[in-house]
């Protein structure tokens, strides 16, 4: 007889390791082996990286204990980690309030220096679906991540816990597993706990290959595990595959065999990387502070994004004039270049909402001030453009200019006596070299440079009346590595494990990792540095303005969408990056962003007139959309091109306007509820497999899908269209899909857009500005389920007020359609709303005829039904929006 009992003690009975544990005995038991050898005989997809902070020969790796196996894949880890390396053992298992606490001990030290031999692991019961765990140091207090938590720490217990969690004690492992299936989440057995002071490992099994998130990337919507590392140390760099980029979201969305789905989230802020294997599986590593993981169980997508969004936030409720089109460059030189623009604008008959100028507009390259001679007269060319019911954002850099003569730039000056700078080793600001040349950087996690930065975009204001800002540069990016004098030989510069970072060092393009700043050092808050950045701005515009803020930034963090928007940053004029702008914005709505999009036409390099003409009508349902270009690039305008490619561009930009009270009441769902504005279909369809993979075709909400093409010369363009009733937004002409692929007409004028039967958006009459298009009429847009019936909804508010839905200051409306009746249910009307008229209604999918349309129970005669597309347009209805109707169609 064989005894397992040893090897049950140590792994436990139901997870991977044990058995693979008893496979290995069985073996020794049947043919001699030695269970040495054995323990090394892993397939490559289950081999984990016993090597991650340098490349080991034969005998380094086995003087760690480990096993090598020359792979001849670069990727593949020839040095990786036997069943039975050392780890830490479970202890003094103690009951507390909502969960329970216990030691992990450690007898053994690794490779990497300062080991922590004394854990305390605590595992919090926090929702019925939702738990949470934290690994830290019980003997000192390590730095954590500080962002408020919303609902986290629960006192009680749950009632009605979704999962199991289960502690093996000897070698550490935790599993989570679904209740209600025994689905396993969360299984760390498959790899050793390692925990050093500036070195911290956990791997994880993987439910399944298709895994989505771990931002900011440029990847497609479902992540490659072959062998892939992601890196979280926030650069400015052009964005390209295998790179650290501007953000730090380390939280996916995990889809189950069945369709079920869950999250996990690591609230972790230091350099880090996260490994996907083909296992599959996951290896979380992080050069400091502690584990502090959540766990949601769905068991739907969308739900799981709603629990992730219950602990970082819900998103800011962005003004209604956020959502027009915004139009920048880099190189509009002075307030008649900028003029000018705004102006061939007006002429082309294309909306703008806000005109934006870059680093131009300032004198020497300084925040807070503008160039007397180029922009001598900006304040008036502001209120010019507030005149004609547009906005003004500008940018704003973190970097502030020290080279000023004493008392010429208060800023600076002001700055300093207030202590509001990241400091170096001696306690003096760190000087590195920016656009202004050296500058010094602001510390936004000190409360006092949250005052200074609010005095000084305050004067500012009072000079020229901005609306909204600009945060870029805020990584922070820096033009020398750490600073002009270098950086401390310390081990902040130099851990034993720097991640993949490009450069190979962390100072590179960024400030010393060992700068100091009010709550830790650079090292465990450069990740955040954007992150507070936005928030400072945020608030100083609640106060300067007293509206609803307005703030775009480069750099992020989790939490990020509470304060602010995003851009994906300097992206290259390529047809390759368009298509990565969907999975972009996909996946930047799962992170609680919602108010994200990329630069139409590209940043970088010059657009081909074609590309431009695409990536505009993709950029009109981006939920932000900003044509933005760099500096000596040829124009890319919509005025800038052909009548032809010109007329396409407009013709996008007013679809967009047109759908704008849809897209608003979008967002007010995302803000109230944490649901997604552009979606991705396996959010919306996820017990459909196949859009599991789909990121070239995207969702505004549950109803509105875009069909845009990506490739070079295309006139035709493949969708899949998920099992239901679609209908052609233009045409009206609908189709009934079982799950299938469909090819679509798409001359260069046509993006296609089709509406989702079941359901019904409002719309509104476009007018240049969103001052214009509010005071038009209302359109229904009613698409019909086979059986007849849909639903919608319409948000409305003044679109600017702070709080309006927290103050009852709104007002929403809610439709029916079903049996050829549309109904609508005032719940609750404010004055905002009540000149608003419901013109016209579209019926897309009316089987018959019909003889006659009574509205209000009188007979209307202002309809046309069109038969080959099953169309009914009822119009010149002039309804109050806001008063209880009724239009039946027999």
């Amino acid at each position: 007889m064989l005894d397992f009992s040893e090897g049950r003690k140590k792994f436990g009975c139901k997870n991977t390791t044990w058995r693979l544990y008893l496979l290995l005995l069985l073996c020794t038991a049947c043919f001699g082996e030695d269970p040495d050898l054995i323990k090394c005989r892993l397939e490559p997809p289950n081999r984990f990286d016993c090597a991650p902070e340098k490349t080991l020969n034969q005998d380094e790796c086995e003087a760690r204990g480990c096993c090598y196996i020359k792979e001849p894949e670069p990727e593949q880890p020839s040095c990786f980690f036997p069943v039975n390396y050392p780890s830490y053992k479970a202890v003094n298992f103690t009951h507390t309030a909502n969960g329970y606490s216990l030691s992990l001990v450690r007898t053994a030290k690794t490779f990497m220096p300062n080991d922590l031999m004394l854990l305390q692991l605590d595992v919090f019961f926090e929702t019925d679906d939702r738990m949470h765990f934290t690994i830290t140091d019980p003997a000192q207090k390590r730095y954590e991540v500080p962002i408020e938590r919303l609902g986290s720490r629960v006192k009680s217990l749950p009632t009605n816990m979704q999962y199991d969690v289960k502690v093996i004690a000897d070698p550490f492992g935790l599993s989570i597993s679904r209740k209600s299936n025994g689905q396993i989440l969360l299984d760390t057995t498959v790899a050793p706990l390692l925990f050093a002071d500036q070195f911290i490992q956990m791997s994880t099994h993987l439910s399944s290959k298709y895994i989505y998130g771990l931002g900011e990337h440029l990847t497609s919507i479902n992540l490659d595990l072959n062998w892939k590392t992601l890196t979280y140390w926030n650069r400015d760099l052009i964005p390209r595959e295998d790179a650290n980029l501007y953000g730090t979201h380390p939280f996916y969305v995990a889809m189950e065999n069945d369709g079920l789905a869950h999250g996990v989230f690591l609230l972790n802020s230091n350099a880090m990387d996260i490994i996907l294997q083909p296992a599959p599986a996951l290896t979380w590593r992080t050069t400091g502070g502690i584990l502090d993981f959540y766990v949601f169980l769905g068991p739907e997508p969308q739900t799981v994004l709603k629990q992730y969004q219950g602990v970082v936030g819900l998103p800011f409720m962005p003004p209604y004039w956020g959502l027009g089109f915004h139009l920048c460059r880099w190189g509009y030189a002075s307030s008649d270049m900028t003029r000018e623009a705004v102006k061939k604008m007006k002429e082309a008959k294309i909306p703008l909402e806000v005109q934006w100028n870059d680093i131009d507009y300032m004198h020497a390259n300084l925040d807070f001030t503008y160039d007397p001679d180029r922009f001598g007269d900006m304040p008036e060319m502001v209120n010019e453009l507030h005149q004609d019911g547009m906005k003004y954002i500008l940018i704003v850099e973190p970097a502030i200019g020290l080279t000023s003569p004493k008392g010429s730039y208060q800023p600076y000056e002001d700055g300093l006596k207030r202590g509001v700078y990241v400091t170096n080793a001696d306690g003096k600001p760190l000087v590195g070299k920016v656009w202004p040349g050296p500058t010094a950087f602001v510390d936004f996690t000190n409360p006092e440079a949250h005052k200074w930065w609010y005095d000084m975009l305050k004067d500012f204001h009072e000079k020229v009346p901005f609306d909204g800002m600009w945060i870029d540069m805020n990584e922070p990016a820096n033009n020398v590595h750490g600073s002009v004098d270098g950086c401390p030989d310390d081990t902040l510069e130099n851990p034993p494990y720097v991640p993949k970072v490009v450069g190979g060092v962390l100072r590179d393009t960024t400030i010393c990792a060992s700068s100091h700043q009010h709550l830790s050092s650079h090292y465990n808050l450069h990740n955040m540095y954007g992150f507070f950045e936005a928030i400072a701005s945020h608030d100083a515009l609640i106060k300067i303005r007293g509206k609803r803020p307005f703030v775009i930034s480069r750099s992020t963090f989790a939490s990020h969408g509470r304060y602010a928007g995003h851009w994906t940053g300097d992206v290259e004029s390529t047809w390759e990056q368009l298509y990565y702008s969907i999975p972009a914005i996909l996946l930047f709505n799962m992170y609680g962003v919602p108010l994200v999009g990329a630069d139409l036409c590209g940043f970088v390099g010059n657009v081909t007139e074609e590309l431009c003409v695409r990536w505009s009508q993709v950029g009109a349902f981006y939920p932000f959309m900003r044509n933005h270009n760099t500096l000596y690039a040829t124009a890319q305008e919509p005025f800038a091109f052909c009548k032809e490619s010109e007329n396409a561009i407009r013709e996008a930009v007013l679809k967009r306007y047109m759908m704008l009270p849809y897209l608003y009441t979008l967002f007010h769902k995302a803000h109230i509820s944490g649901d997604t504005v552009a979606r991705a279909l396996f959010v919306e369809f996820p017990s459909d497999r196949n859009t599991w993979t789909i990121d070239r075709q995207f969702l505004w909400g549950e109803a509105l899908y875009i069909t845009p093409v990506l490739e070079e010369g295309k006139t035709e363009v493949n969708g899949y269209f998920p099992a239901g009733v679609w209908y052609d937004l233009v045409s009206g002409a609908g189709f009934e899909s079982k799950g299938e692929w469909f090819t679509l007409p798409a001359p260069l004028d046509t993006i296609n857009l089709h509406i989702r039967g079941g359901y019904i958006i409002p719309a509104q009459e476009p007018g240049m500005t969103t001052i214009e298009s509010r005071k038009n009429s209302l359109y229904l847009l009613v698409a019909l389920t086979a059986g007849g019936f849909a639903k919608g909804d319409l948000y409305w508010d003044d679109g600017d007020s702070l709080d309006t839905y927290q103050k009852g200051d709104y007002s929403m409306i809610l439709f029916k359609a079903h049996n050829n009746v549309l109904q609508n249910e005032v719940m609750q009307i404010k004055p905002e709303a009540e000149n608003l008229k419901l013109d016209l209604v579209q019926v897309f999918g009316v089987k018959a005829t019909p003889s006659k349309v009574l509205v209000n129970g009188v007979v209307n005669e202002n309809f046309k039904y069109l038969p080959e597309t099953k169309l009914l347009n009822i119009e010149k209805l002039a309804l109050p929006i806001g008063k209880k109707f009724e239009i039946k169609w027999s």
